[in-house]
C-alpha cells in the first residue's frame, strides 16, 4: 500500500500545473471535497505539532462571492485602462467550481513565541512552511481527483472583506487562494532548469 500511495503522489506532483481554464462541471461531491480537506489538515505535519493552518472551502454562491469581492477590491486599485485583463482573470476564477482559502492562526504562532522565546523569530517562518505544505497537498490531491487549480495571492488586499463576510476569526491571516474546477483548457509545456545544480548527492 505504501508503494502504491507513493507512486500516486509522485504522479500527481508531476502532473500538477497551474490551470486557469476551469468550469463548475465537477463530478466530485461536496462531501468528498470536504473529507479530502479534513484529511489533509489532520495529517499534514507542522513544526512543534502547532497545527496552525486553517482551510475554508467556498462552494456555490460563496465561491462566486469571493471573486466578486476580489473584483470589487481590485477595481479600486487597478487603473481603468488596465482593468479589462484583470476582470477577465477574475471571471475565469469565478467560472470554477470552488475555492480553497488558506489561513494561518496567528494566536497559535504568538503563543509559541511566548512559550519558546529562543525560537520566536522562527515561528512565523515555520508557520509559512506549514501552510505551503498544505497548499501543495491540496493541489496534488485535486489533481489526483482530475481537477485543475491555480494558486493566487490577493491578500492582503481582500483580507478584511473576506473575514468580515464569512465572519472568520480576526487572528486568522489569509495566505493564499486556490480556485479549482473541471479542466477546460490544458496549459502549455513547462520548462525545467537542469537538475545537476539543483540536487547534490554525496555518498
Amino acid at each position: 500500500m505504501t508503494t502504491t500511495t507513493s507512486i500516486d503522489i509522485l504522479a500527481a506532483l508531476k502532473n500538477r500545473r497551474s490551470i486557469y481554464g476551469i468550469s463548475k462541471d465537477v463530478n466530485l461531491s461536496n462531501n468528498r471535497l470536504e473529507t479530502l480537506l479534513k484529511d489533509i489538515v489532520k495529517y499534514t505535519p507542522s513544526a512543534f505539532n502547532s497545527q496552525t493552518t486553517r482551510l475554508v472551502l467556498l462552494l456555490g454562491l460563496h465561491h462566486d462571492k469571493l471573486w466578486d469581492i476580489t473584483t470589487d477590491v481590485l477595481r479600486a486599485v487597478v487603473p481603468e485602462a488596465n482593468f479589462g485583463s484583470t476582470a477577465k482573470k477574475m471571471a475565469s476564477f469565478k467560472d470554477g467550481h470552488g475555492t480553497v482559502l488558506f489561513f494561518e492562526d496567528q494566536s497559535i504562532v504568538e503563543s509559541l513565541q511566548e512559550q519558546f522565546p529562543s525560537y520566536q523569530e522562527n515561528f512565523p517562518i515555520w508557520s509559512q512552511h506549514t501552510n505551503a505544505m498544505h497548499q501543495l497537498m491540496v493541489w496534488i490531491t485535486l489533481e489526483n481527483e482530475g481537477l485543475g487549480a491555480s494558486l493566487q495571492h490577493y491578500n492582503p488586499l481582500i483580507d478584511e472583506r473576506v473575514k468580515d463576510h464569512w465572519q472568520l476569526p480576526e487572528t486568522w491571516k489569509l495566505i493564499a487562494q486556490m480556485p479549482f474546477g473541471q479542466i477546460t483548457q490544458q496549459p502549455g509545456e513547462k520548462e525545467f532548469q537542469g537538475l545537476d545544480h539543483r540536487v547534490k548527492t554525496f555518498s
